[in-house]
């Protein structure tokens, strides 16, 4: 056997040794994109419905934050919740955006990992072998595209919903300080 051949042996069992964390990852993967479309079809009809909860919840801390402190250092508190909430919104589609990239690659992988042993089933004549490995292969493209296609929808919408409510939180936080401040 020669180097080219040991090198390749060592290839396909390291292919083959990932082939199920690769598999496990694009169902745990996929369950997390079910929860997080869960989360966001439950947000769409809330604000559909005209509930902002996570708007409130931040509109209330300002409140509170205001009530507890007032005078010197309050405007920097209330900058210091604005951008925390904004970028506790932002780690959250960092998430979603990240499913966007690992859902195709993990696709991929299990794409061609099993495609190597169809290959080899069909060299082998061993037909049951190659379709059942080609079926693992077209259902780990599926499921890697659906994960990435479902979160690159998902993140576009709460992009834009982060934006509003960071300007409406903005607006509110202005409206705060100046109550405060006697301006109103």
């Amino acid at each position: 056997m020669t180097a080219v051949d040991q090198l390749r042996e060592l290839f396909h069992h390291i292919a083959a040794f990932l082939v199920w964390p690769v598999l496990l990852g694009l169902l745990a993967l996929m369950a997390a994109m079910l929860i997080a479309l869960g989360g966001f079809l439950r947000e769409a009809w809330d604000r559909r419905s005209g509930r902002r909860a996570v708007l409130e919840r931040a509109q209330k801390k300002l409140d509170e934050i205001a009530a507890a402190q007032s005078g010197e250092g309050l405007d920097l508190r209330l900058e210091e919740s604005l951008q925390n909430t904004e970028r506790e919104a932002w780690r959250a589609l960092g998430r979603l955006r990240l499913a966007v990239r690992v859902g195709p690659s993990l696709g991929l992988m299990g794409t061609l990992i099993p495609m190597a042993d169809a290959l080899q089933g069909l060299a082998d004549g061993n037909l049951p072998a190659l379709a059942s490995n080609m079926v693992t292969a077209f259902a780990a493209t599926v499921i890697g595209l659906t994960i990435s296609v479902a979160a690159y929808l998902i993140a576009g919408a709460r992009e834009s919903w982060v934006r509003a409510d960071s300007q409406a939180l903005a607006f509110h936080a202005e409206r705060v300080l100046r109550k405060v401040n006697g301006k109103v």
